[in-house]
């Protein structure tokens, strides 16, 4: 990969250097364990200072993405022990419980935030972000209708294969790592339109949860908006007192 940036660019140096980076260490060979590239080299190649290129991969080894070693250099982060490695994808909870789970309609657009959305990510209710639509169940029938809204720093493009885990592409593709959920959840009663979708009657109970994803430098990733079959899904929450 041809390592460039745009010196006649608004966008501050150090950001460019960060997100071409972020593109770098996404890379199969940087995944696997390869060091990235000597500090002085990269900044020379760059035609920027080791300042500069210190204070992106700072960035990143504060998000918990690279590893530096005094003496060896920088690797990407084996997230071992993290909590987004621990964090089950609805897929994987499903298979936990034994449940196959079907995709029964996908749909993406790119479109302008709503109000709540656009302070969620920090952006402007006129910039676009992607809004990915799902349908899912088992083979029996529909029970959650999902609506995720995704910050334009994910690099997500509406054109990547979404049968394989979200957070696996994310992390894989673009190397952003969800690591903290925040999560909503309420009883409303079903509209006309979830009604038709999940195959109940308008005015009947279901669960809608809100999610707030954030990564290891808690910037904002995903707004998740899920509507489940009241009679579908059971939340568990387990607590200790000290």
């Amino acid at each position: 990969m041809k390592l460039v940036i745009d010196h006649n660019s608004s966008i501050p140096l150090y950001l460019q250097v960060e997100e071409l980076l972020r593109k770098l260490i996404a890379m199969p060979e940087y995944q696997n364990g390869k060091m990235l590239p000597n500090e002085v080299e990269m900044a020379n190649e760059l035609g920027i200072s080791r300042n500069t290129l210190r204070q992106a991969t700072n960035k990143l080894v504060y998000e918990g993405l690279l590893f530096r070693k005094k003496g060896v250099g920088t690797i990407v982060t084996r997230p071992v022990d993290s909590k987004a490695k621990n964090w089950m994808s609805f897929t994987q909870e499903m298979g936990s419980k034994g449940i196959q789970v079907v995709n029964y309609d996908i749909n993406l657009t790119w479109v302008n935030p709503s109000k709540r959305v656009a302070e969620f990510f920090g952006v402007s209710e006129n910039s676009k972000v992607l809004r990915m639509e799902r349908l899912r169940g088992s083979k029996d029938g529909t029970f959650v209708y999902f609506v995720s809204y995704f910050h334009p720093r994910t690099g997500l493009t509406g054109t990547e294969d979404f049968s394989r885990p979200l957070y696996e592409i994310l992390q894989n593709d673009y190397a952003v790592i969800a690591k903290l959920s925040k999560e909503e959840i309420t009883a409303v009663a079903a509209d006309r339109i979830l009604a038709k979708k999940l195959n109940m009657k308008t005015g009947e109970p279901i669960l809608r949860r809100k999610r707030f994803v954030f990564d290891p430098g808690r910037r904002p990733i995903e707004f998740n908006l899920g509507y489940y079959r009241s009679d579908s899904i059971v939340y568990t929450v387990e607590s200790e007192r000290e």
